[in-house]
């Protein structure tokens, strides 16, 4: 089965061609983060905007990449939320004229569903039930537990901050670029890890909730009052970066523990972390996946990975958008 992926949540045009769940025939993303480089963060009316002129030519740009023809797909999955609600309106309204014009079924997808199912995407290792699947991105910080294909069990997850968006306020208060995450890692030197004592919000807290917006504002007070100097920045950063990267590994540890699995999977964009990878293989003794650092990030591929193996098409007049939903 070939399903076309279409995934517009946030800045990212995304579409790709999958062939039976795992094999990628195209992966086309499109970004507008130059644009939203200038402003520190995401502007979403400019998000939107750049998607629809971006929509229509990486959809050629990925059945030409594929080598089909768009009658010759046989589904159309699409990212449905949560996301910016601008974005997501292009990509589900695309999807669901893609569908009624070549009478093709159209499957819905949850963002968050597809970050895990990125770990189903070229790999030799196919992930085991049960596992504990971490969700960490730019918008997201989820655990949940897997029991099998469309058995997800939301454990817990952010309260304000998500991970990701605190790695990019606090490269905004270190005067680094965006986006935060891959500017911390550059900069932080492992070696000063723990010059700076952090909170570990929520660390040892019963449930499996995250926090980080007390840790970032305890960086806002560290610098205001330390007057943090260019050359003390490796070390703040690294001291943050080992903050967070604490945080999600005793969680998804804690939850692996109580369900009783031996198989963690991590995706969404801040799984590119380095440190947050090495963490996971030093302290966890069980199986640890991680998809690609290409596919960690917003991507057609993952959604139609997750359509597949999730395989519920719905009449393309029922389909609509949803900012805020979680599975």
């Amino acid at each position: 089965m070939k399903i076309l992926g279409i995934e517009t949540s946030c800045d990212e045009t995304a579409l790709a061609v999958v062939e039976d769940g795992q094999k990628i025939l195209s992966n086309i993303v499109s970004s507008s983060l130059p644009l939203h480089t200038k402003t520190g963060g995401i502007i979403p009316e400019i998000a939107a905007r750049e998607q629809t002129k971006a929509i229509i030519p990486s959809l050629q740009a990925a059945l030409e990449e594929a080598r089909i023809k768009l009658d010759q797909v046989d589904a159309v999955a699409v990212t449905y939320g949560p996301g910016l609600i601008g974005s997501l309106l292009v990509g589900v309204e695309t999807a669901k004229t893609l569908s009624y014009l070549t009478s093709k079924p159209l499957v819905p997808v949850n963002h968050l569903v597809g970050h895990i199912y990125a770990n189903w995407l070229e790999t030799t290792e196919e992930p085991q039930f049960p596992n504990i699947s971490l969700v960490v991105s730019g918008g997201h910080t989820e655990i949940y537990f897997m029991e099998g294909h469309g058995s997800f069990l939301r454990l817990g997850g952010t309260r304000d901050d998500a991970a990701g968006e605190a790695f990019d306020k606090v490269a905004r208060l270190l005067g680094l670029t965006y986006p935060g995450g891959p500017a911390i890692q550059k900069v932080a030197n492992l070696k000063l890890k723990e010059t700076y004592h952090l909170p570990r919000p929520m660390l040892n807290s019963p449930d499996f909730d995250f926090s980080f917006s007390g840790l970032k504002t305890a960086v806002a007070n560290l610098a205001a009052e330390n007057k943090i100097e260019r050359k003390e920045i490796p070390a703040l950063a690294a001291s943050f970066q080992e903050a967070v990267v604490d945080t999600l590994v005793t969680k998804a540890l804690k939850a692996a523990k109580e369900r009783s699995v031996q198989t963690i999977l991590l995706s969404g964009g801040v799984a590119a972390n380095q440190r947050l990878r090495e963490a996971f293989k030093d302290r966890f003794t069980g199986k640890i996946l991680v998809a690609s650092p290409s596919l960690s990030v917003d991507n057609g591929a993952m959604v139609a990975a997750a359509a597949h193996f999730n395989f519920d098409p719905k009449p393309w007049s029922s389909v609509t958008s949803d900012p805020g939903l979680l599975p």
